[in-house]
């Protein structure tokens, strides 16, 4: 009998009604024959009430504490679930990622998971359990609770379905499925039928919220076939992400997504010497900020180099406060900050040996006047920062340039 790893957010744990109707779910899924885990979100508003909560005892909470405070959340959901599933005439139990066996590494706030056991999850589907699990949270080898950070749950979801070499990984969420732009700015947007793990992977990565890009970095790594389906459309199979070499690819480009959580940082007067680059970044490194768009020019007349590069808002502070030390070390002469940008990407495996992608986006741009003030390209994925309150036309201005609306692409496969 073979495995289903089902993923349910927030939104679709809300309150008691939408715990009964997942309940429903997975039983159904149970009765399909398959022996069923679920990884369970902190209903609705839960996390951003405790972080509040939290806010009005200390303006700068330690991370072991937050981590202790956030994993609460999880515990009350995988608890109402099973009592759900329970009441409903099944065998269900809930468990904590400590009684899973979910070993991180000792970080807070933004832990990997290293490994997990699965005996006591063995031990229950063969008793025909249902399993509950928190989502988000994990232990260190000497037993602290740690959470995985941001979309935490997706890549809960997707570790246990790799280390149970499950049948398949089903992510429930409020959207039915992934489209090749936002529905909300493009409405003539496309659901994909089926995507690649990298072109999700680099989607995730550019502002496409309906996956985290871990969980799909776990999923590729693992080939765990992901199926993004909506909690409120039983019916519909949603988009399926799995490898490219099972793929057709109809268009150049998947899709269009913004990122409007990056922030320009800038590093002017570097010294033109080997290791400077390498202390800058090193150190950044070594404090967990992770950098995006990089940017190198140098200025012959003071022999120096300036270097910009983006963070998330998250890590901006961090990051001023490390840089203000590097620059000291290193004899740079300024830090130049700009909030006022987002970053607009396509993706698409169809883009690998295709000449001429770049230079559309970048002629998309142009006809609406839109500047563009940084560009990083890798083989499947182009982003240009742009003007913040621009990126809604630069959204629509590609996503009708590359021919996505929905008429279009199945137009496009039609042909094909």
């Amino acid at each position: 009998m073979s495995i289903i790893v089902q993923k349910y957010g927030g939104t679709s744990v809300a309150d008691s009604e939408k715990i009964k109707n997942v309940a429903k779910s997975v039983i159904k899924e149970q009765k399909n024959g398959k022996k069923v885990v679920v990884v369970v979100s902190a209903m609705g508003h839960t996390t951003d009430y405790l972080v509040k909560l939290a806010g009005e005892i200390t303006a700068k909470p330690s991370c072991r504490e937050m981590d202790m405070l956030l994993s609460t959340g999880e515990q009350v959901s995988i608890a109402l679930l099973a009592m759900a599933i329970q009441e409903a005439g099944c065998d269900a139990i809930s468990l904590v990622a400590g009684q899973v066996g979910i070993i991180t590494e000792s970080i807070h706030s933004k832990a990997r998971i290293v490994d997990i056991k699965t005996d006591t999850l063995n031990k229950h589907l063969d008793n025909n359990k249902i399993i509950v699990v928190a989502g988000f949270q994990g232990v260190t080898p000497d037993k602290e609770i740690t959470t995985l950070g941001r979309g935490g749950s997706d890549t809960s979801a997707v570790a246990l379905a790799a280390a149970l070499k499950a049948e398949r990984c089903d992510i429930y969420t409020d959207v039915d499925g992934v489209y090749t732009a936002d529905p909300r700015i493009v409405k003539d947007a496309s659901r994909l039928d089926v995507i690649s793990y990298m072109e999700m992977l680099e989607l995730a990565r550019v502002g496409a919220n309906v996956l985290h890009p871990r969980a799909v970095e776990t999923a590729k790594q693992f080939n765990v076939p992901l199926r993004v389906r909506s909690t409120f459309k039983q019916q519909d199979l949603g988009t399926l992400v799995i490898g490219a070499e099972s793929m057709e690819l109809y268009k150049a480009v998947s899709g269009v997504a913004a990122d409007d959580e990056q922030v320009r940082l800038a590093i002017l007067g570097v010294p033109d010497t080997p290791g400077s680059a390498a202390k800058i970044f090193g150190t950044l490194a070594k404090n967990n900020v992770s950098v995006d768009m990089i940017i190198q020019s140098y200025v012959q007349e003071v022999n120096a180099n300036n270097i910009a590069f983006t963070v998330t808002e998250s890590d901006f502070d961090n990051a001023v406060k490390i840089l203000e030390n590097v620059k000291k070390e290193i004899g740079a002469t300024e830090i130049v900050i700009d909030k006022d940008v987002v970053k607009v990407s396509i993706v698409g495996a169809g883009m690998i040996d295709r000449p001429g992608i770049a230079a559309e986006m970048f002629e998309a741009l142009a006809n609406e006047d839109i500047n563009i003030k940084m560009i990083a390209t890798s083989e499947i994925k182009i982003s240009c920062l742009v003007e913040r309150g621009r990126e809604n036309d630069a959204v629509k201005a590609i996503h009708k340039k590359f021919d996505l609306g929905e008429e279009d692409v199945r137009a496009d496969k039609i042909a094909k």
